[in-house]
């Protein structure tokens, strides 16, 4: 047996989201995290993408367990492709559980898999992995990080961290477990950097009780409350809002009721029995007495918010004195989407509160400071920055060279990089996959990179179908030939450019010695590009009669 360790991320670096990576030491995998990424603008019809695990499927047989260090979309929405590979048990704590198991259900995979419920504090032997799991602030309660002793020596995976010392559990993050490991020796500190170009420290989520407190009380009708539906102490905070001051409160949307329900049951979301009614009775209610929590807060169309931004919502409207809280900052690349809804909304008579114009989301990730904290605590011999695009990943670098950690004992890489560790040095391997796998609709991994290109052509420039008839024997076009416009122009208004088109077809026709179709395609390709500086998708179609 090799007595190298290798650590394969195959999501979550150099990007944000789908966050997944393998450790392998012999013929033994642990995977930590599955979670999926939400397209950008340019991947038009995509509804996610996940990681590419490939790599791993070959090695089914090896993969010893799979870990999730919490609830949030980018670490557990791909958990439905990735069980429905492999066979290995999954370990989680209640809450990260509780949101997995919807997950599963959903995706009919709960009476296949073996879940066990773990704790912070927690020791797992893992094949030949001790995982100690450790408790670290974030924005969903119950997240963990990871301390992994290996043969090879002691790994820590900080999860998705900040450093809150008022957290809204109560719970902050357990330093003096970070100190011992530093006491043992640490290998390699694999550490979040979602927000290393942020200096100073990120603000606790108590700062946003006071902004919720003064929407509260200025608030002359509805409240909505957007966020994201895993974010359950963002609900917990606006149940205590309500509570303060007098309104009832309603979720709106199948996951976070779910979500909502789950947390309660589990004792991570304390609301007082009545407060919470169904959304069909807190919509007979007078304006002021409700508070309405609900999903959309990164301009998704198709989410209630998005609907209601554009007057499609079947359940209810927006009314003229509602005020619409934002309470999150938008997923990079996300921007351009949600400044759109909220100007949606200001048109519908909304008033629109959103950071920067009051403090109603703080980031559940650390700053610079935390982040020299944490490289403080732990003490490591190599150091690799995980998590989000190459930026953040270079600039946590740049923060651990400010810490000492010599620039051979880092490794800034991307997804399906190999880092190995052998006698505590690190060094660089082969690229194994580790690129995008889209989901759109029921099909995974059928959408490539040429079908995302034709896809990006026809919202561009759109396409021209040309349909003509020729004769078998002679070889002569038949009739006119019919040219059908999508996206490119408007046919009843571009009559001269249509009937330049068809005297175009008909003279390639009447002269083609080759492939026809493609003789006429070239040519008004020409054309279309001559006259409207414009390249739409020309298809032919030649009917023999």
């Amino acid at each position: 047996m090799s007595n190298k360790l290798r650590i394969i991320p195959l999501g979550g670096l150099g990007e944000i989201g789908k966050n997944m990576m393998a450790f392998e030491y012999g013929e033994n995998i642990l995977i930590v995290d599955t979670g999926l990424m939400f397209p950008e603008n340019d991947m038009l019809g995509i509804d996610y993408i996940i990681p590419d695990f490939r790599y791993l499927l070959d090695k089914k047989e090896q993969i010893r367990g799979v870990i999730v260090t919490h609830g949030h979309e980018d670490h557990t929405g791909a958990i439905n492709h990735v069980m429905g590979e492999i066979n290995a048990p999954i370990y989680a704590t209640p809450l990260t559980r509780g949101l997995l198991e919807v997950k599963l259900r959903d995706g009919k995979l709960y009476d296949k898999v073996k879940l066990n419920t773990i704790k912070a504090g927690d020791r797992l032997n893992i094949g030949p992995f001790t995982v100690e799991t450790f408790h670290i602030c974030h924005s969903i309660p119950d997240g963990v990080g990871l301390g992994i002793t290996t043969p090879a020596g002691l790994v820590v995976h900080s999860g998705d961290f900040k450093f809150d010392h008022t957290p809204v559990d109560g719970w902050p993050t357990d330093y003096a477990k970070l100190a011992e490991f530093s006491g043992r020796g640490v290998m390699a500190l694999l550490s979040d950097s979602t927000n290393a170009d942020k200096p100073g420290w990120t603000p606790s989520e108590a700062v946003i009780d006071p902004a919720f407190d003064e929407v509260f009380r200025t608030a002359p009708g509805r409240i909505l409350v957007a966020t994201f539906a895993s974010l359950i102490s963002r609900i917990q905070q606006v149940a205590n809002a309500a509570m303060r001051h007098n309104r009832k409160m309603a979720l709106v949307g199948t996951s976070m009721v779910e979500n909502a329900r789950m947390a309660q049951k589990l004792g991570y979301l304390d609301v007082p029995e009545g407060l919470i009614l169904p959304s069909e009775e807190a919509l007979k209610m007078p304006a002021k007495k409700v508070a309405i929590m609900t999903t959309g807060t990164q301009g998704e169309p198709s989410s209630i918010l998005g609907r209601l931004s554009t007057g499609r919502n079947r359940q209810f409207d927006l009314q003229e004195k509602d005020t619409v809280v934002l309470s999150s900052h938008p997923i990079p690349g996300n921007e351009e989407m949600v400044h759109r809804t909220i100007n949606r909304l200001f048109q519908r008579g909304a008033n629109v509160i959103y950071d920067p114009i009051a403090p109603v989301h703080v980031s559940g990730h650390a700053s610079a400071e935390e982040m020299k904290l944490l490289i403080h605590l732990v003490k490591p011999k190599n150091f690799v920055p995980i998590h989000d695009e190459l930026r953040h990943l270079n600039q946590h670098a740049a923060i651990a060279r400010e810490m000492g950690i010599a620039p051979d004992n880092m490794a800034v890489v991307e997804n399906g990089t190999v880092l190995e560790f052998e006698n505590g040095k690190l060094s660089v391997g082969e690229r194994v996959r580790g690129g995008y796998v889209f989901v759109d609709g029921t099909g995974v991994g059928d959408i490539g990179p040429t079908v995302m290109r034709e896809r990006e052509s026809l919202a561009r420039d759109g396409f021209v179908l040309v349909n003509l008839r020729r004769d078998r024997k002679s070889g002569q076009i038949v009739g006119q030939p019919e040219i059908i416009s999508k996206g490119f122009v408007f046919v009843r208004d571009s009559e001269e450019l249509m009937a330049a088109a068809r005297e175009k077809v008909v003279a390639v026709a009447g002269k083609a010695n080759g492939s026809l179709p493609k003789k006429i395609e070239d040519t008004l390709a020409e054309y279309f590009y001559n006259e409207m500086k414009r390249r739409p998708m020309i298809f032919t179609m030649v009917n023999e009669v």
